[in-house]
């Protein structure tokens, strides 16, 4: 079974997607990591972010992997665990300048159902259930207030010893949310058979209780 989860930054979905990914015993694909990853790498290579196939080239040299260790859902890149270095304000821009190039977007959506494809997975980004996995058994879109959503990135990166202003990741937000939807490659939007949720007031244990009555349904 694949489960998309999509949505804007900030809206909630890693902590929703690991905790149903968790409760269900689904491998959980973290697609923005992947992105973010990508970013990280060409950014530490030197690589201009604006050259397409130049990043498009450090993508597929790349291979990838989930493995939940303590609690937490791990990025593998070639082998090399990524944590913190991949959360920060930076990289989120990194990622969003690149996930804007078409050559970049299509490798990684092969990378990303190859590895969805290996067992029941949940997968989480801002395009799973419009184009990498249109076909998905159960399709969730998840939003919040921009506010709400600053806010919980911000408590976020504080709590990976990132010294942050929220005005300006809200300023970030924003911006990033205008770039992703409006994207003329896999822009971000709701699926149209896809279950709306928003975050801003809603539990994560309220939500998952929620996405699992759905799936039992289907099975």
């Amino acid at each position: 079974m694949i489960v998309a989860i999509d949505g804007p930054a900030g809206a909630g979905k890693s902590t929703i997607a690991r905790a149903l990914a968790e409760k269900l015993g689904f491998q959980l694909v973290d697609t923005g990591a992947m992105y973010r990853a990508v970013a990280f790498e060409a950014a530490a290579a030197g690589v201009d972010l604006h050259d397409a196939e130049r990043v498009a080239e450090i993508a597929r040299g790349l291979r990838f992997e989930f493995k939940f260790e303590d609690g937490e859902n791990v990025i593998y890149c070639n082998t090399r665990a990524l944590h913190q270095e991949i959360r920060s304000a930076e990289v989120s821009r990194n990622a969003s300048v690149i996930s804007a190039h078409p050559s970049v977007r299509r490798e990684l959506v092969d990378q990303q159902r190859q590895v969805g494809r290996e067992r029941s997975s949940v997968l989480e980004g801002r395009d799973i259930g419009t184009v990498v996995f249109p076909d998905a058994e159960l399709k969730v879109y998840i939003t919040a207030s921009p506010a709400v959503r600053a806010k919980r990135r911000v408590e976020q990166m504080r709590e990976g010893g990132e010294e942050v202003d929220e005005a300006e990741v809200l300023r970030d937000i924003v911006e990033r949310d205008r770039r992703d939807s409006e994207r003329d490659v896999a822009p971000l939007k709701k699926a149209d058979d896809a279950i709306g949720i928003d975050s801003t007031e809603a539990s994560v244990e309220e939500i998952v209780a929620g996405i699992c009555e759905r799936i039992a349904a289907l099975r």
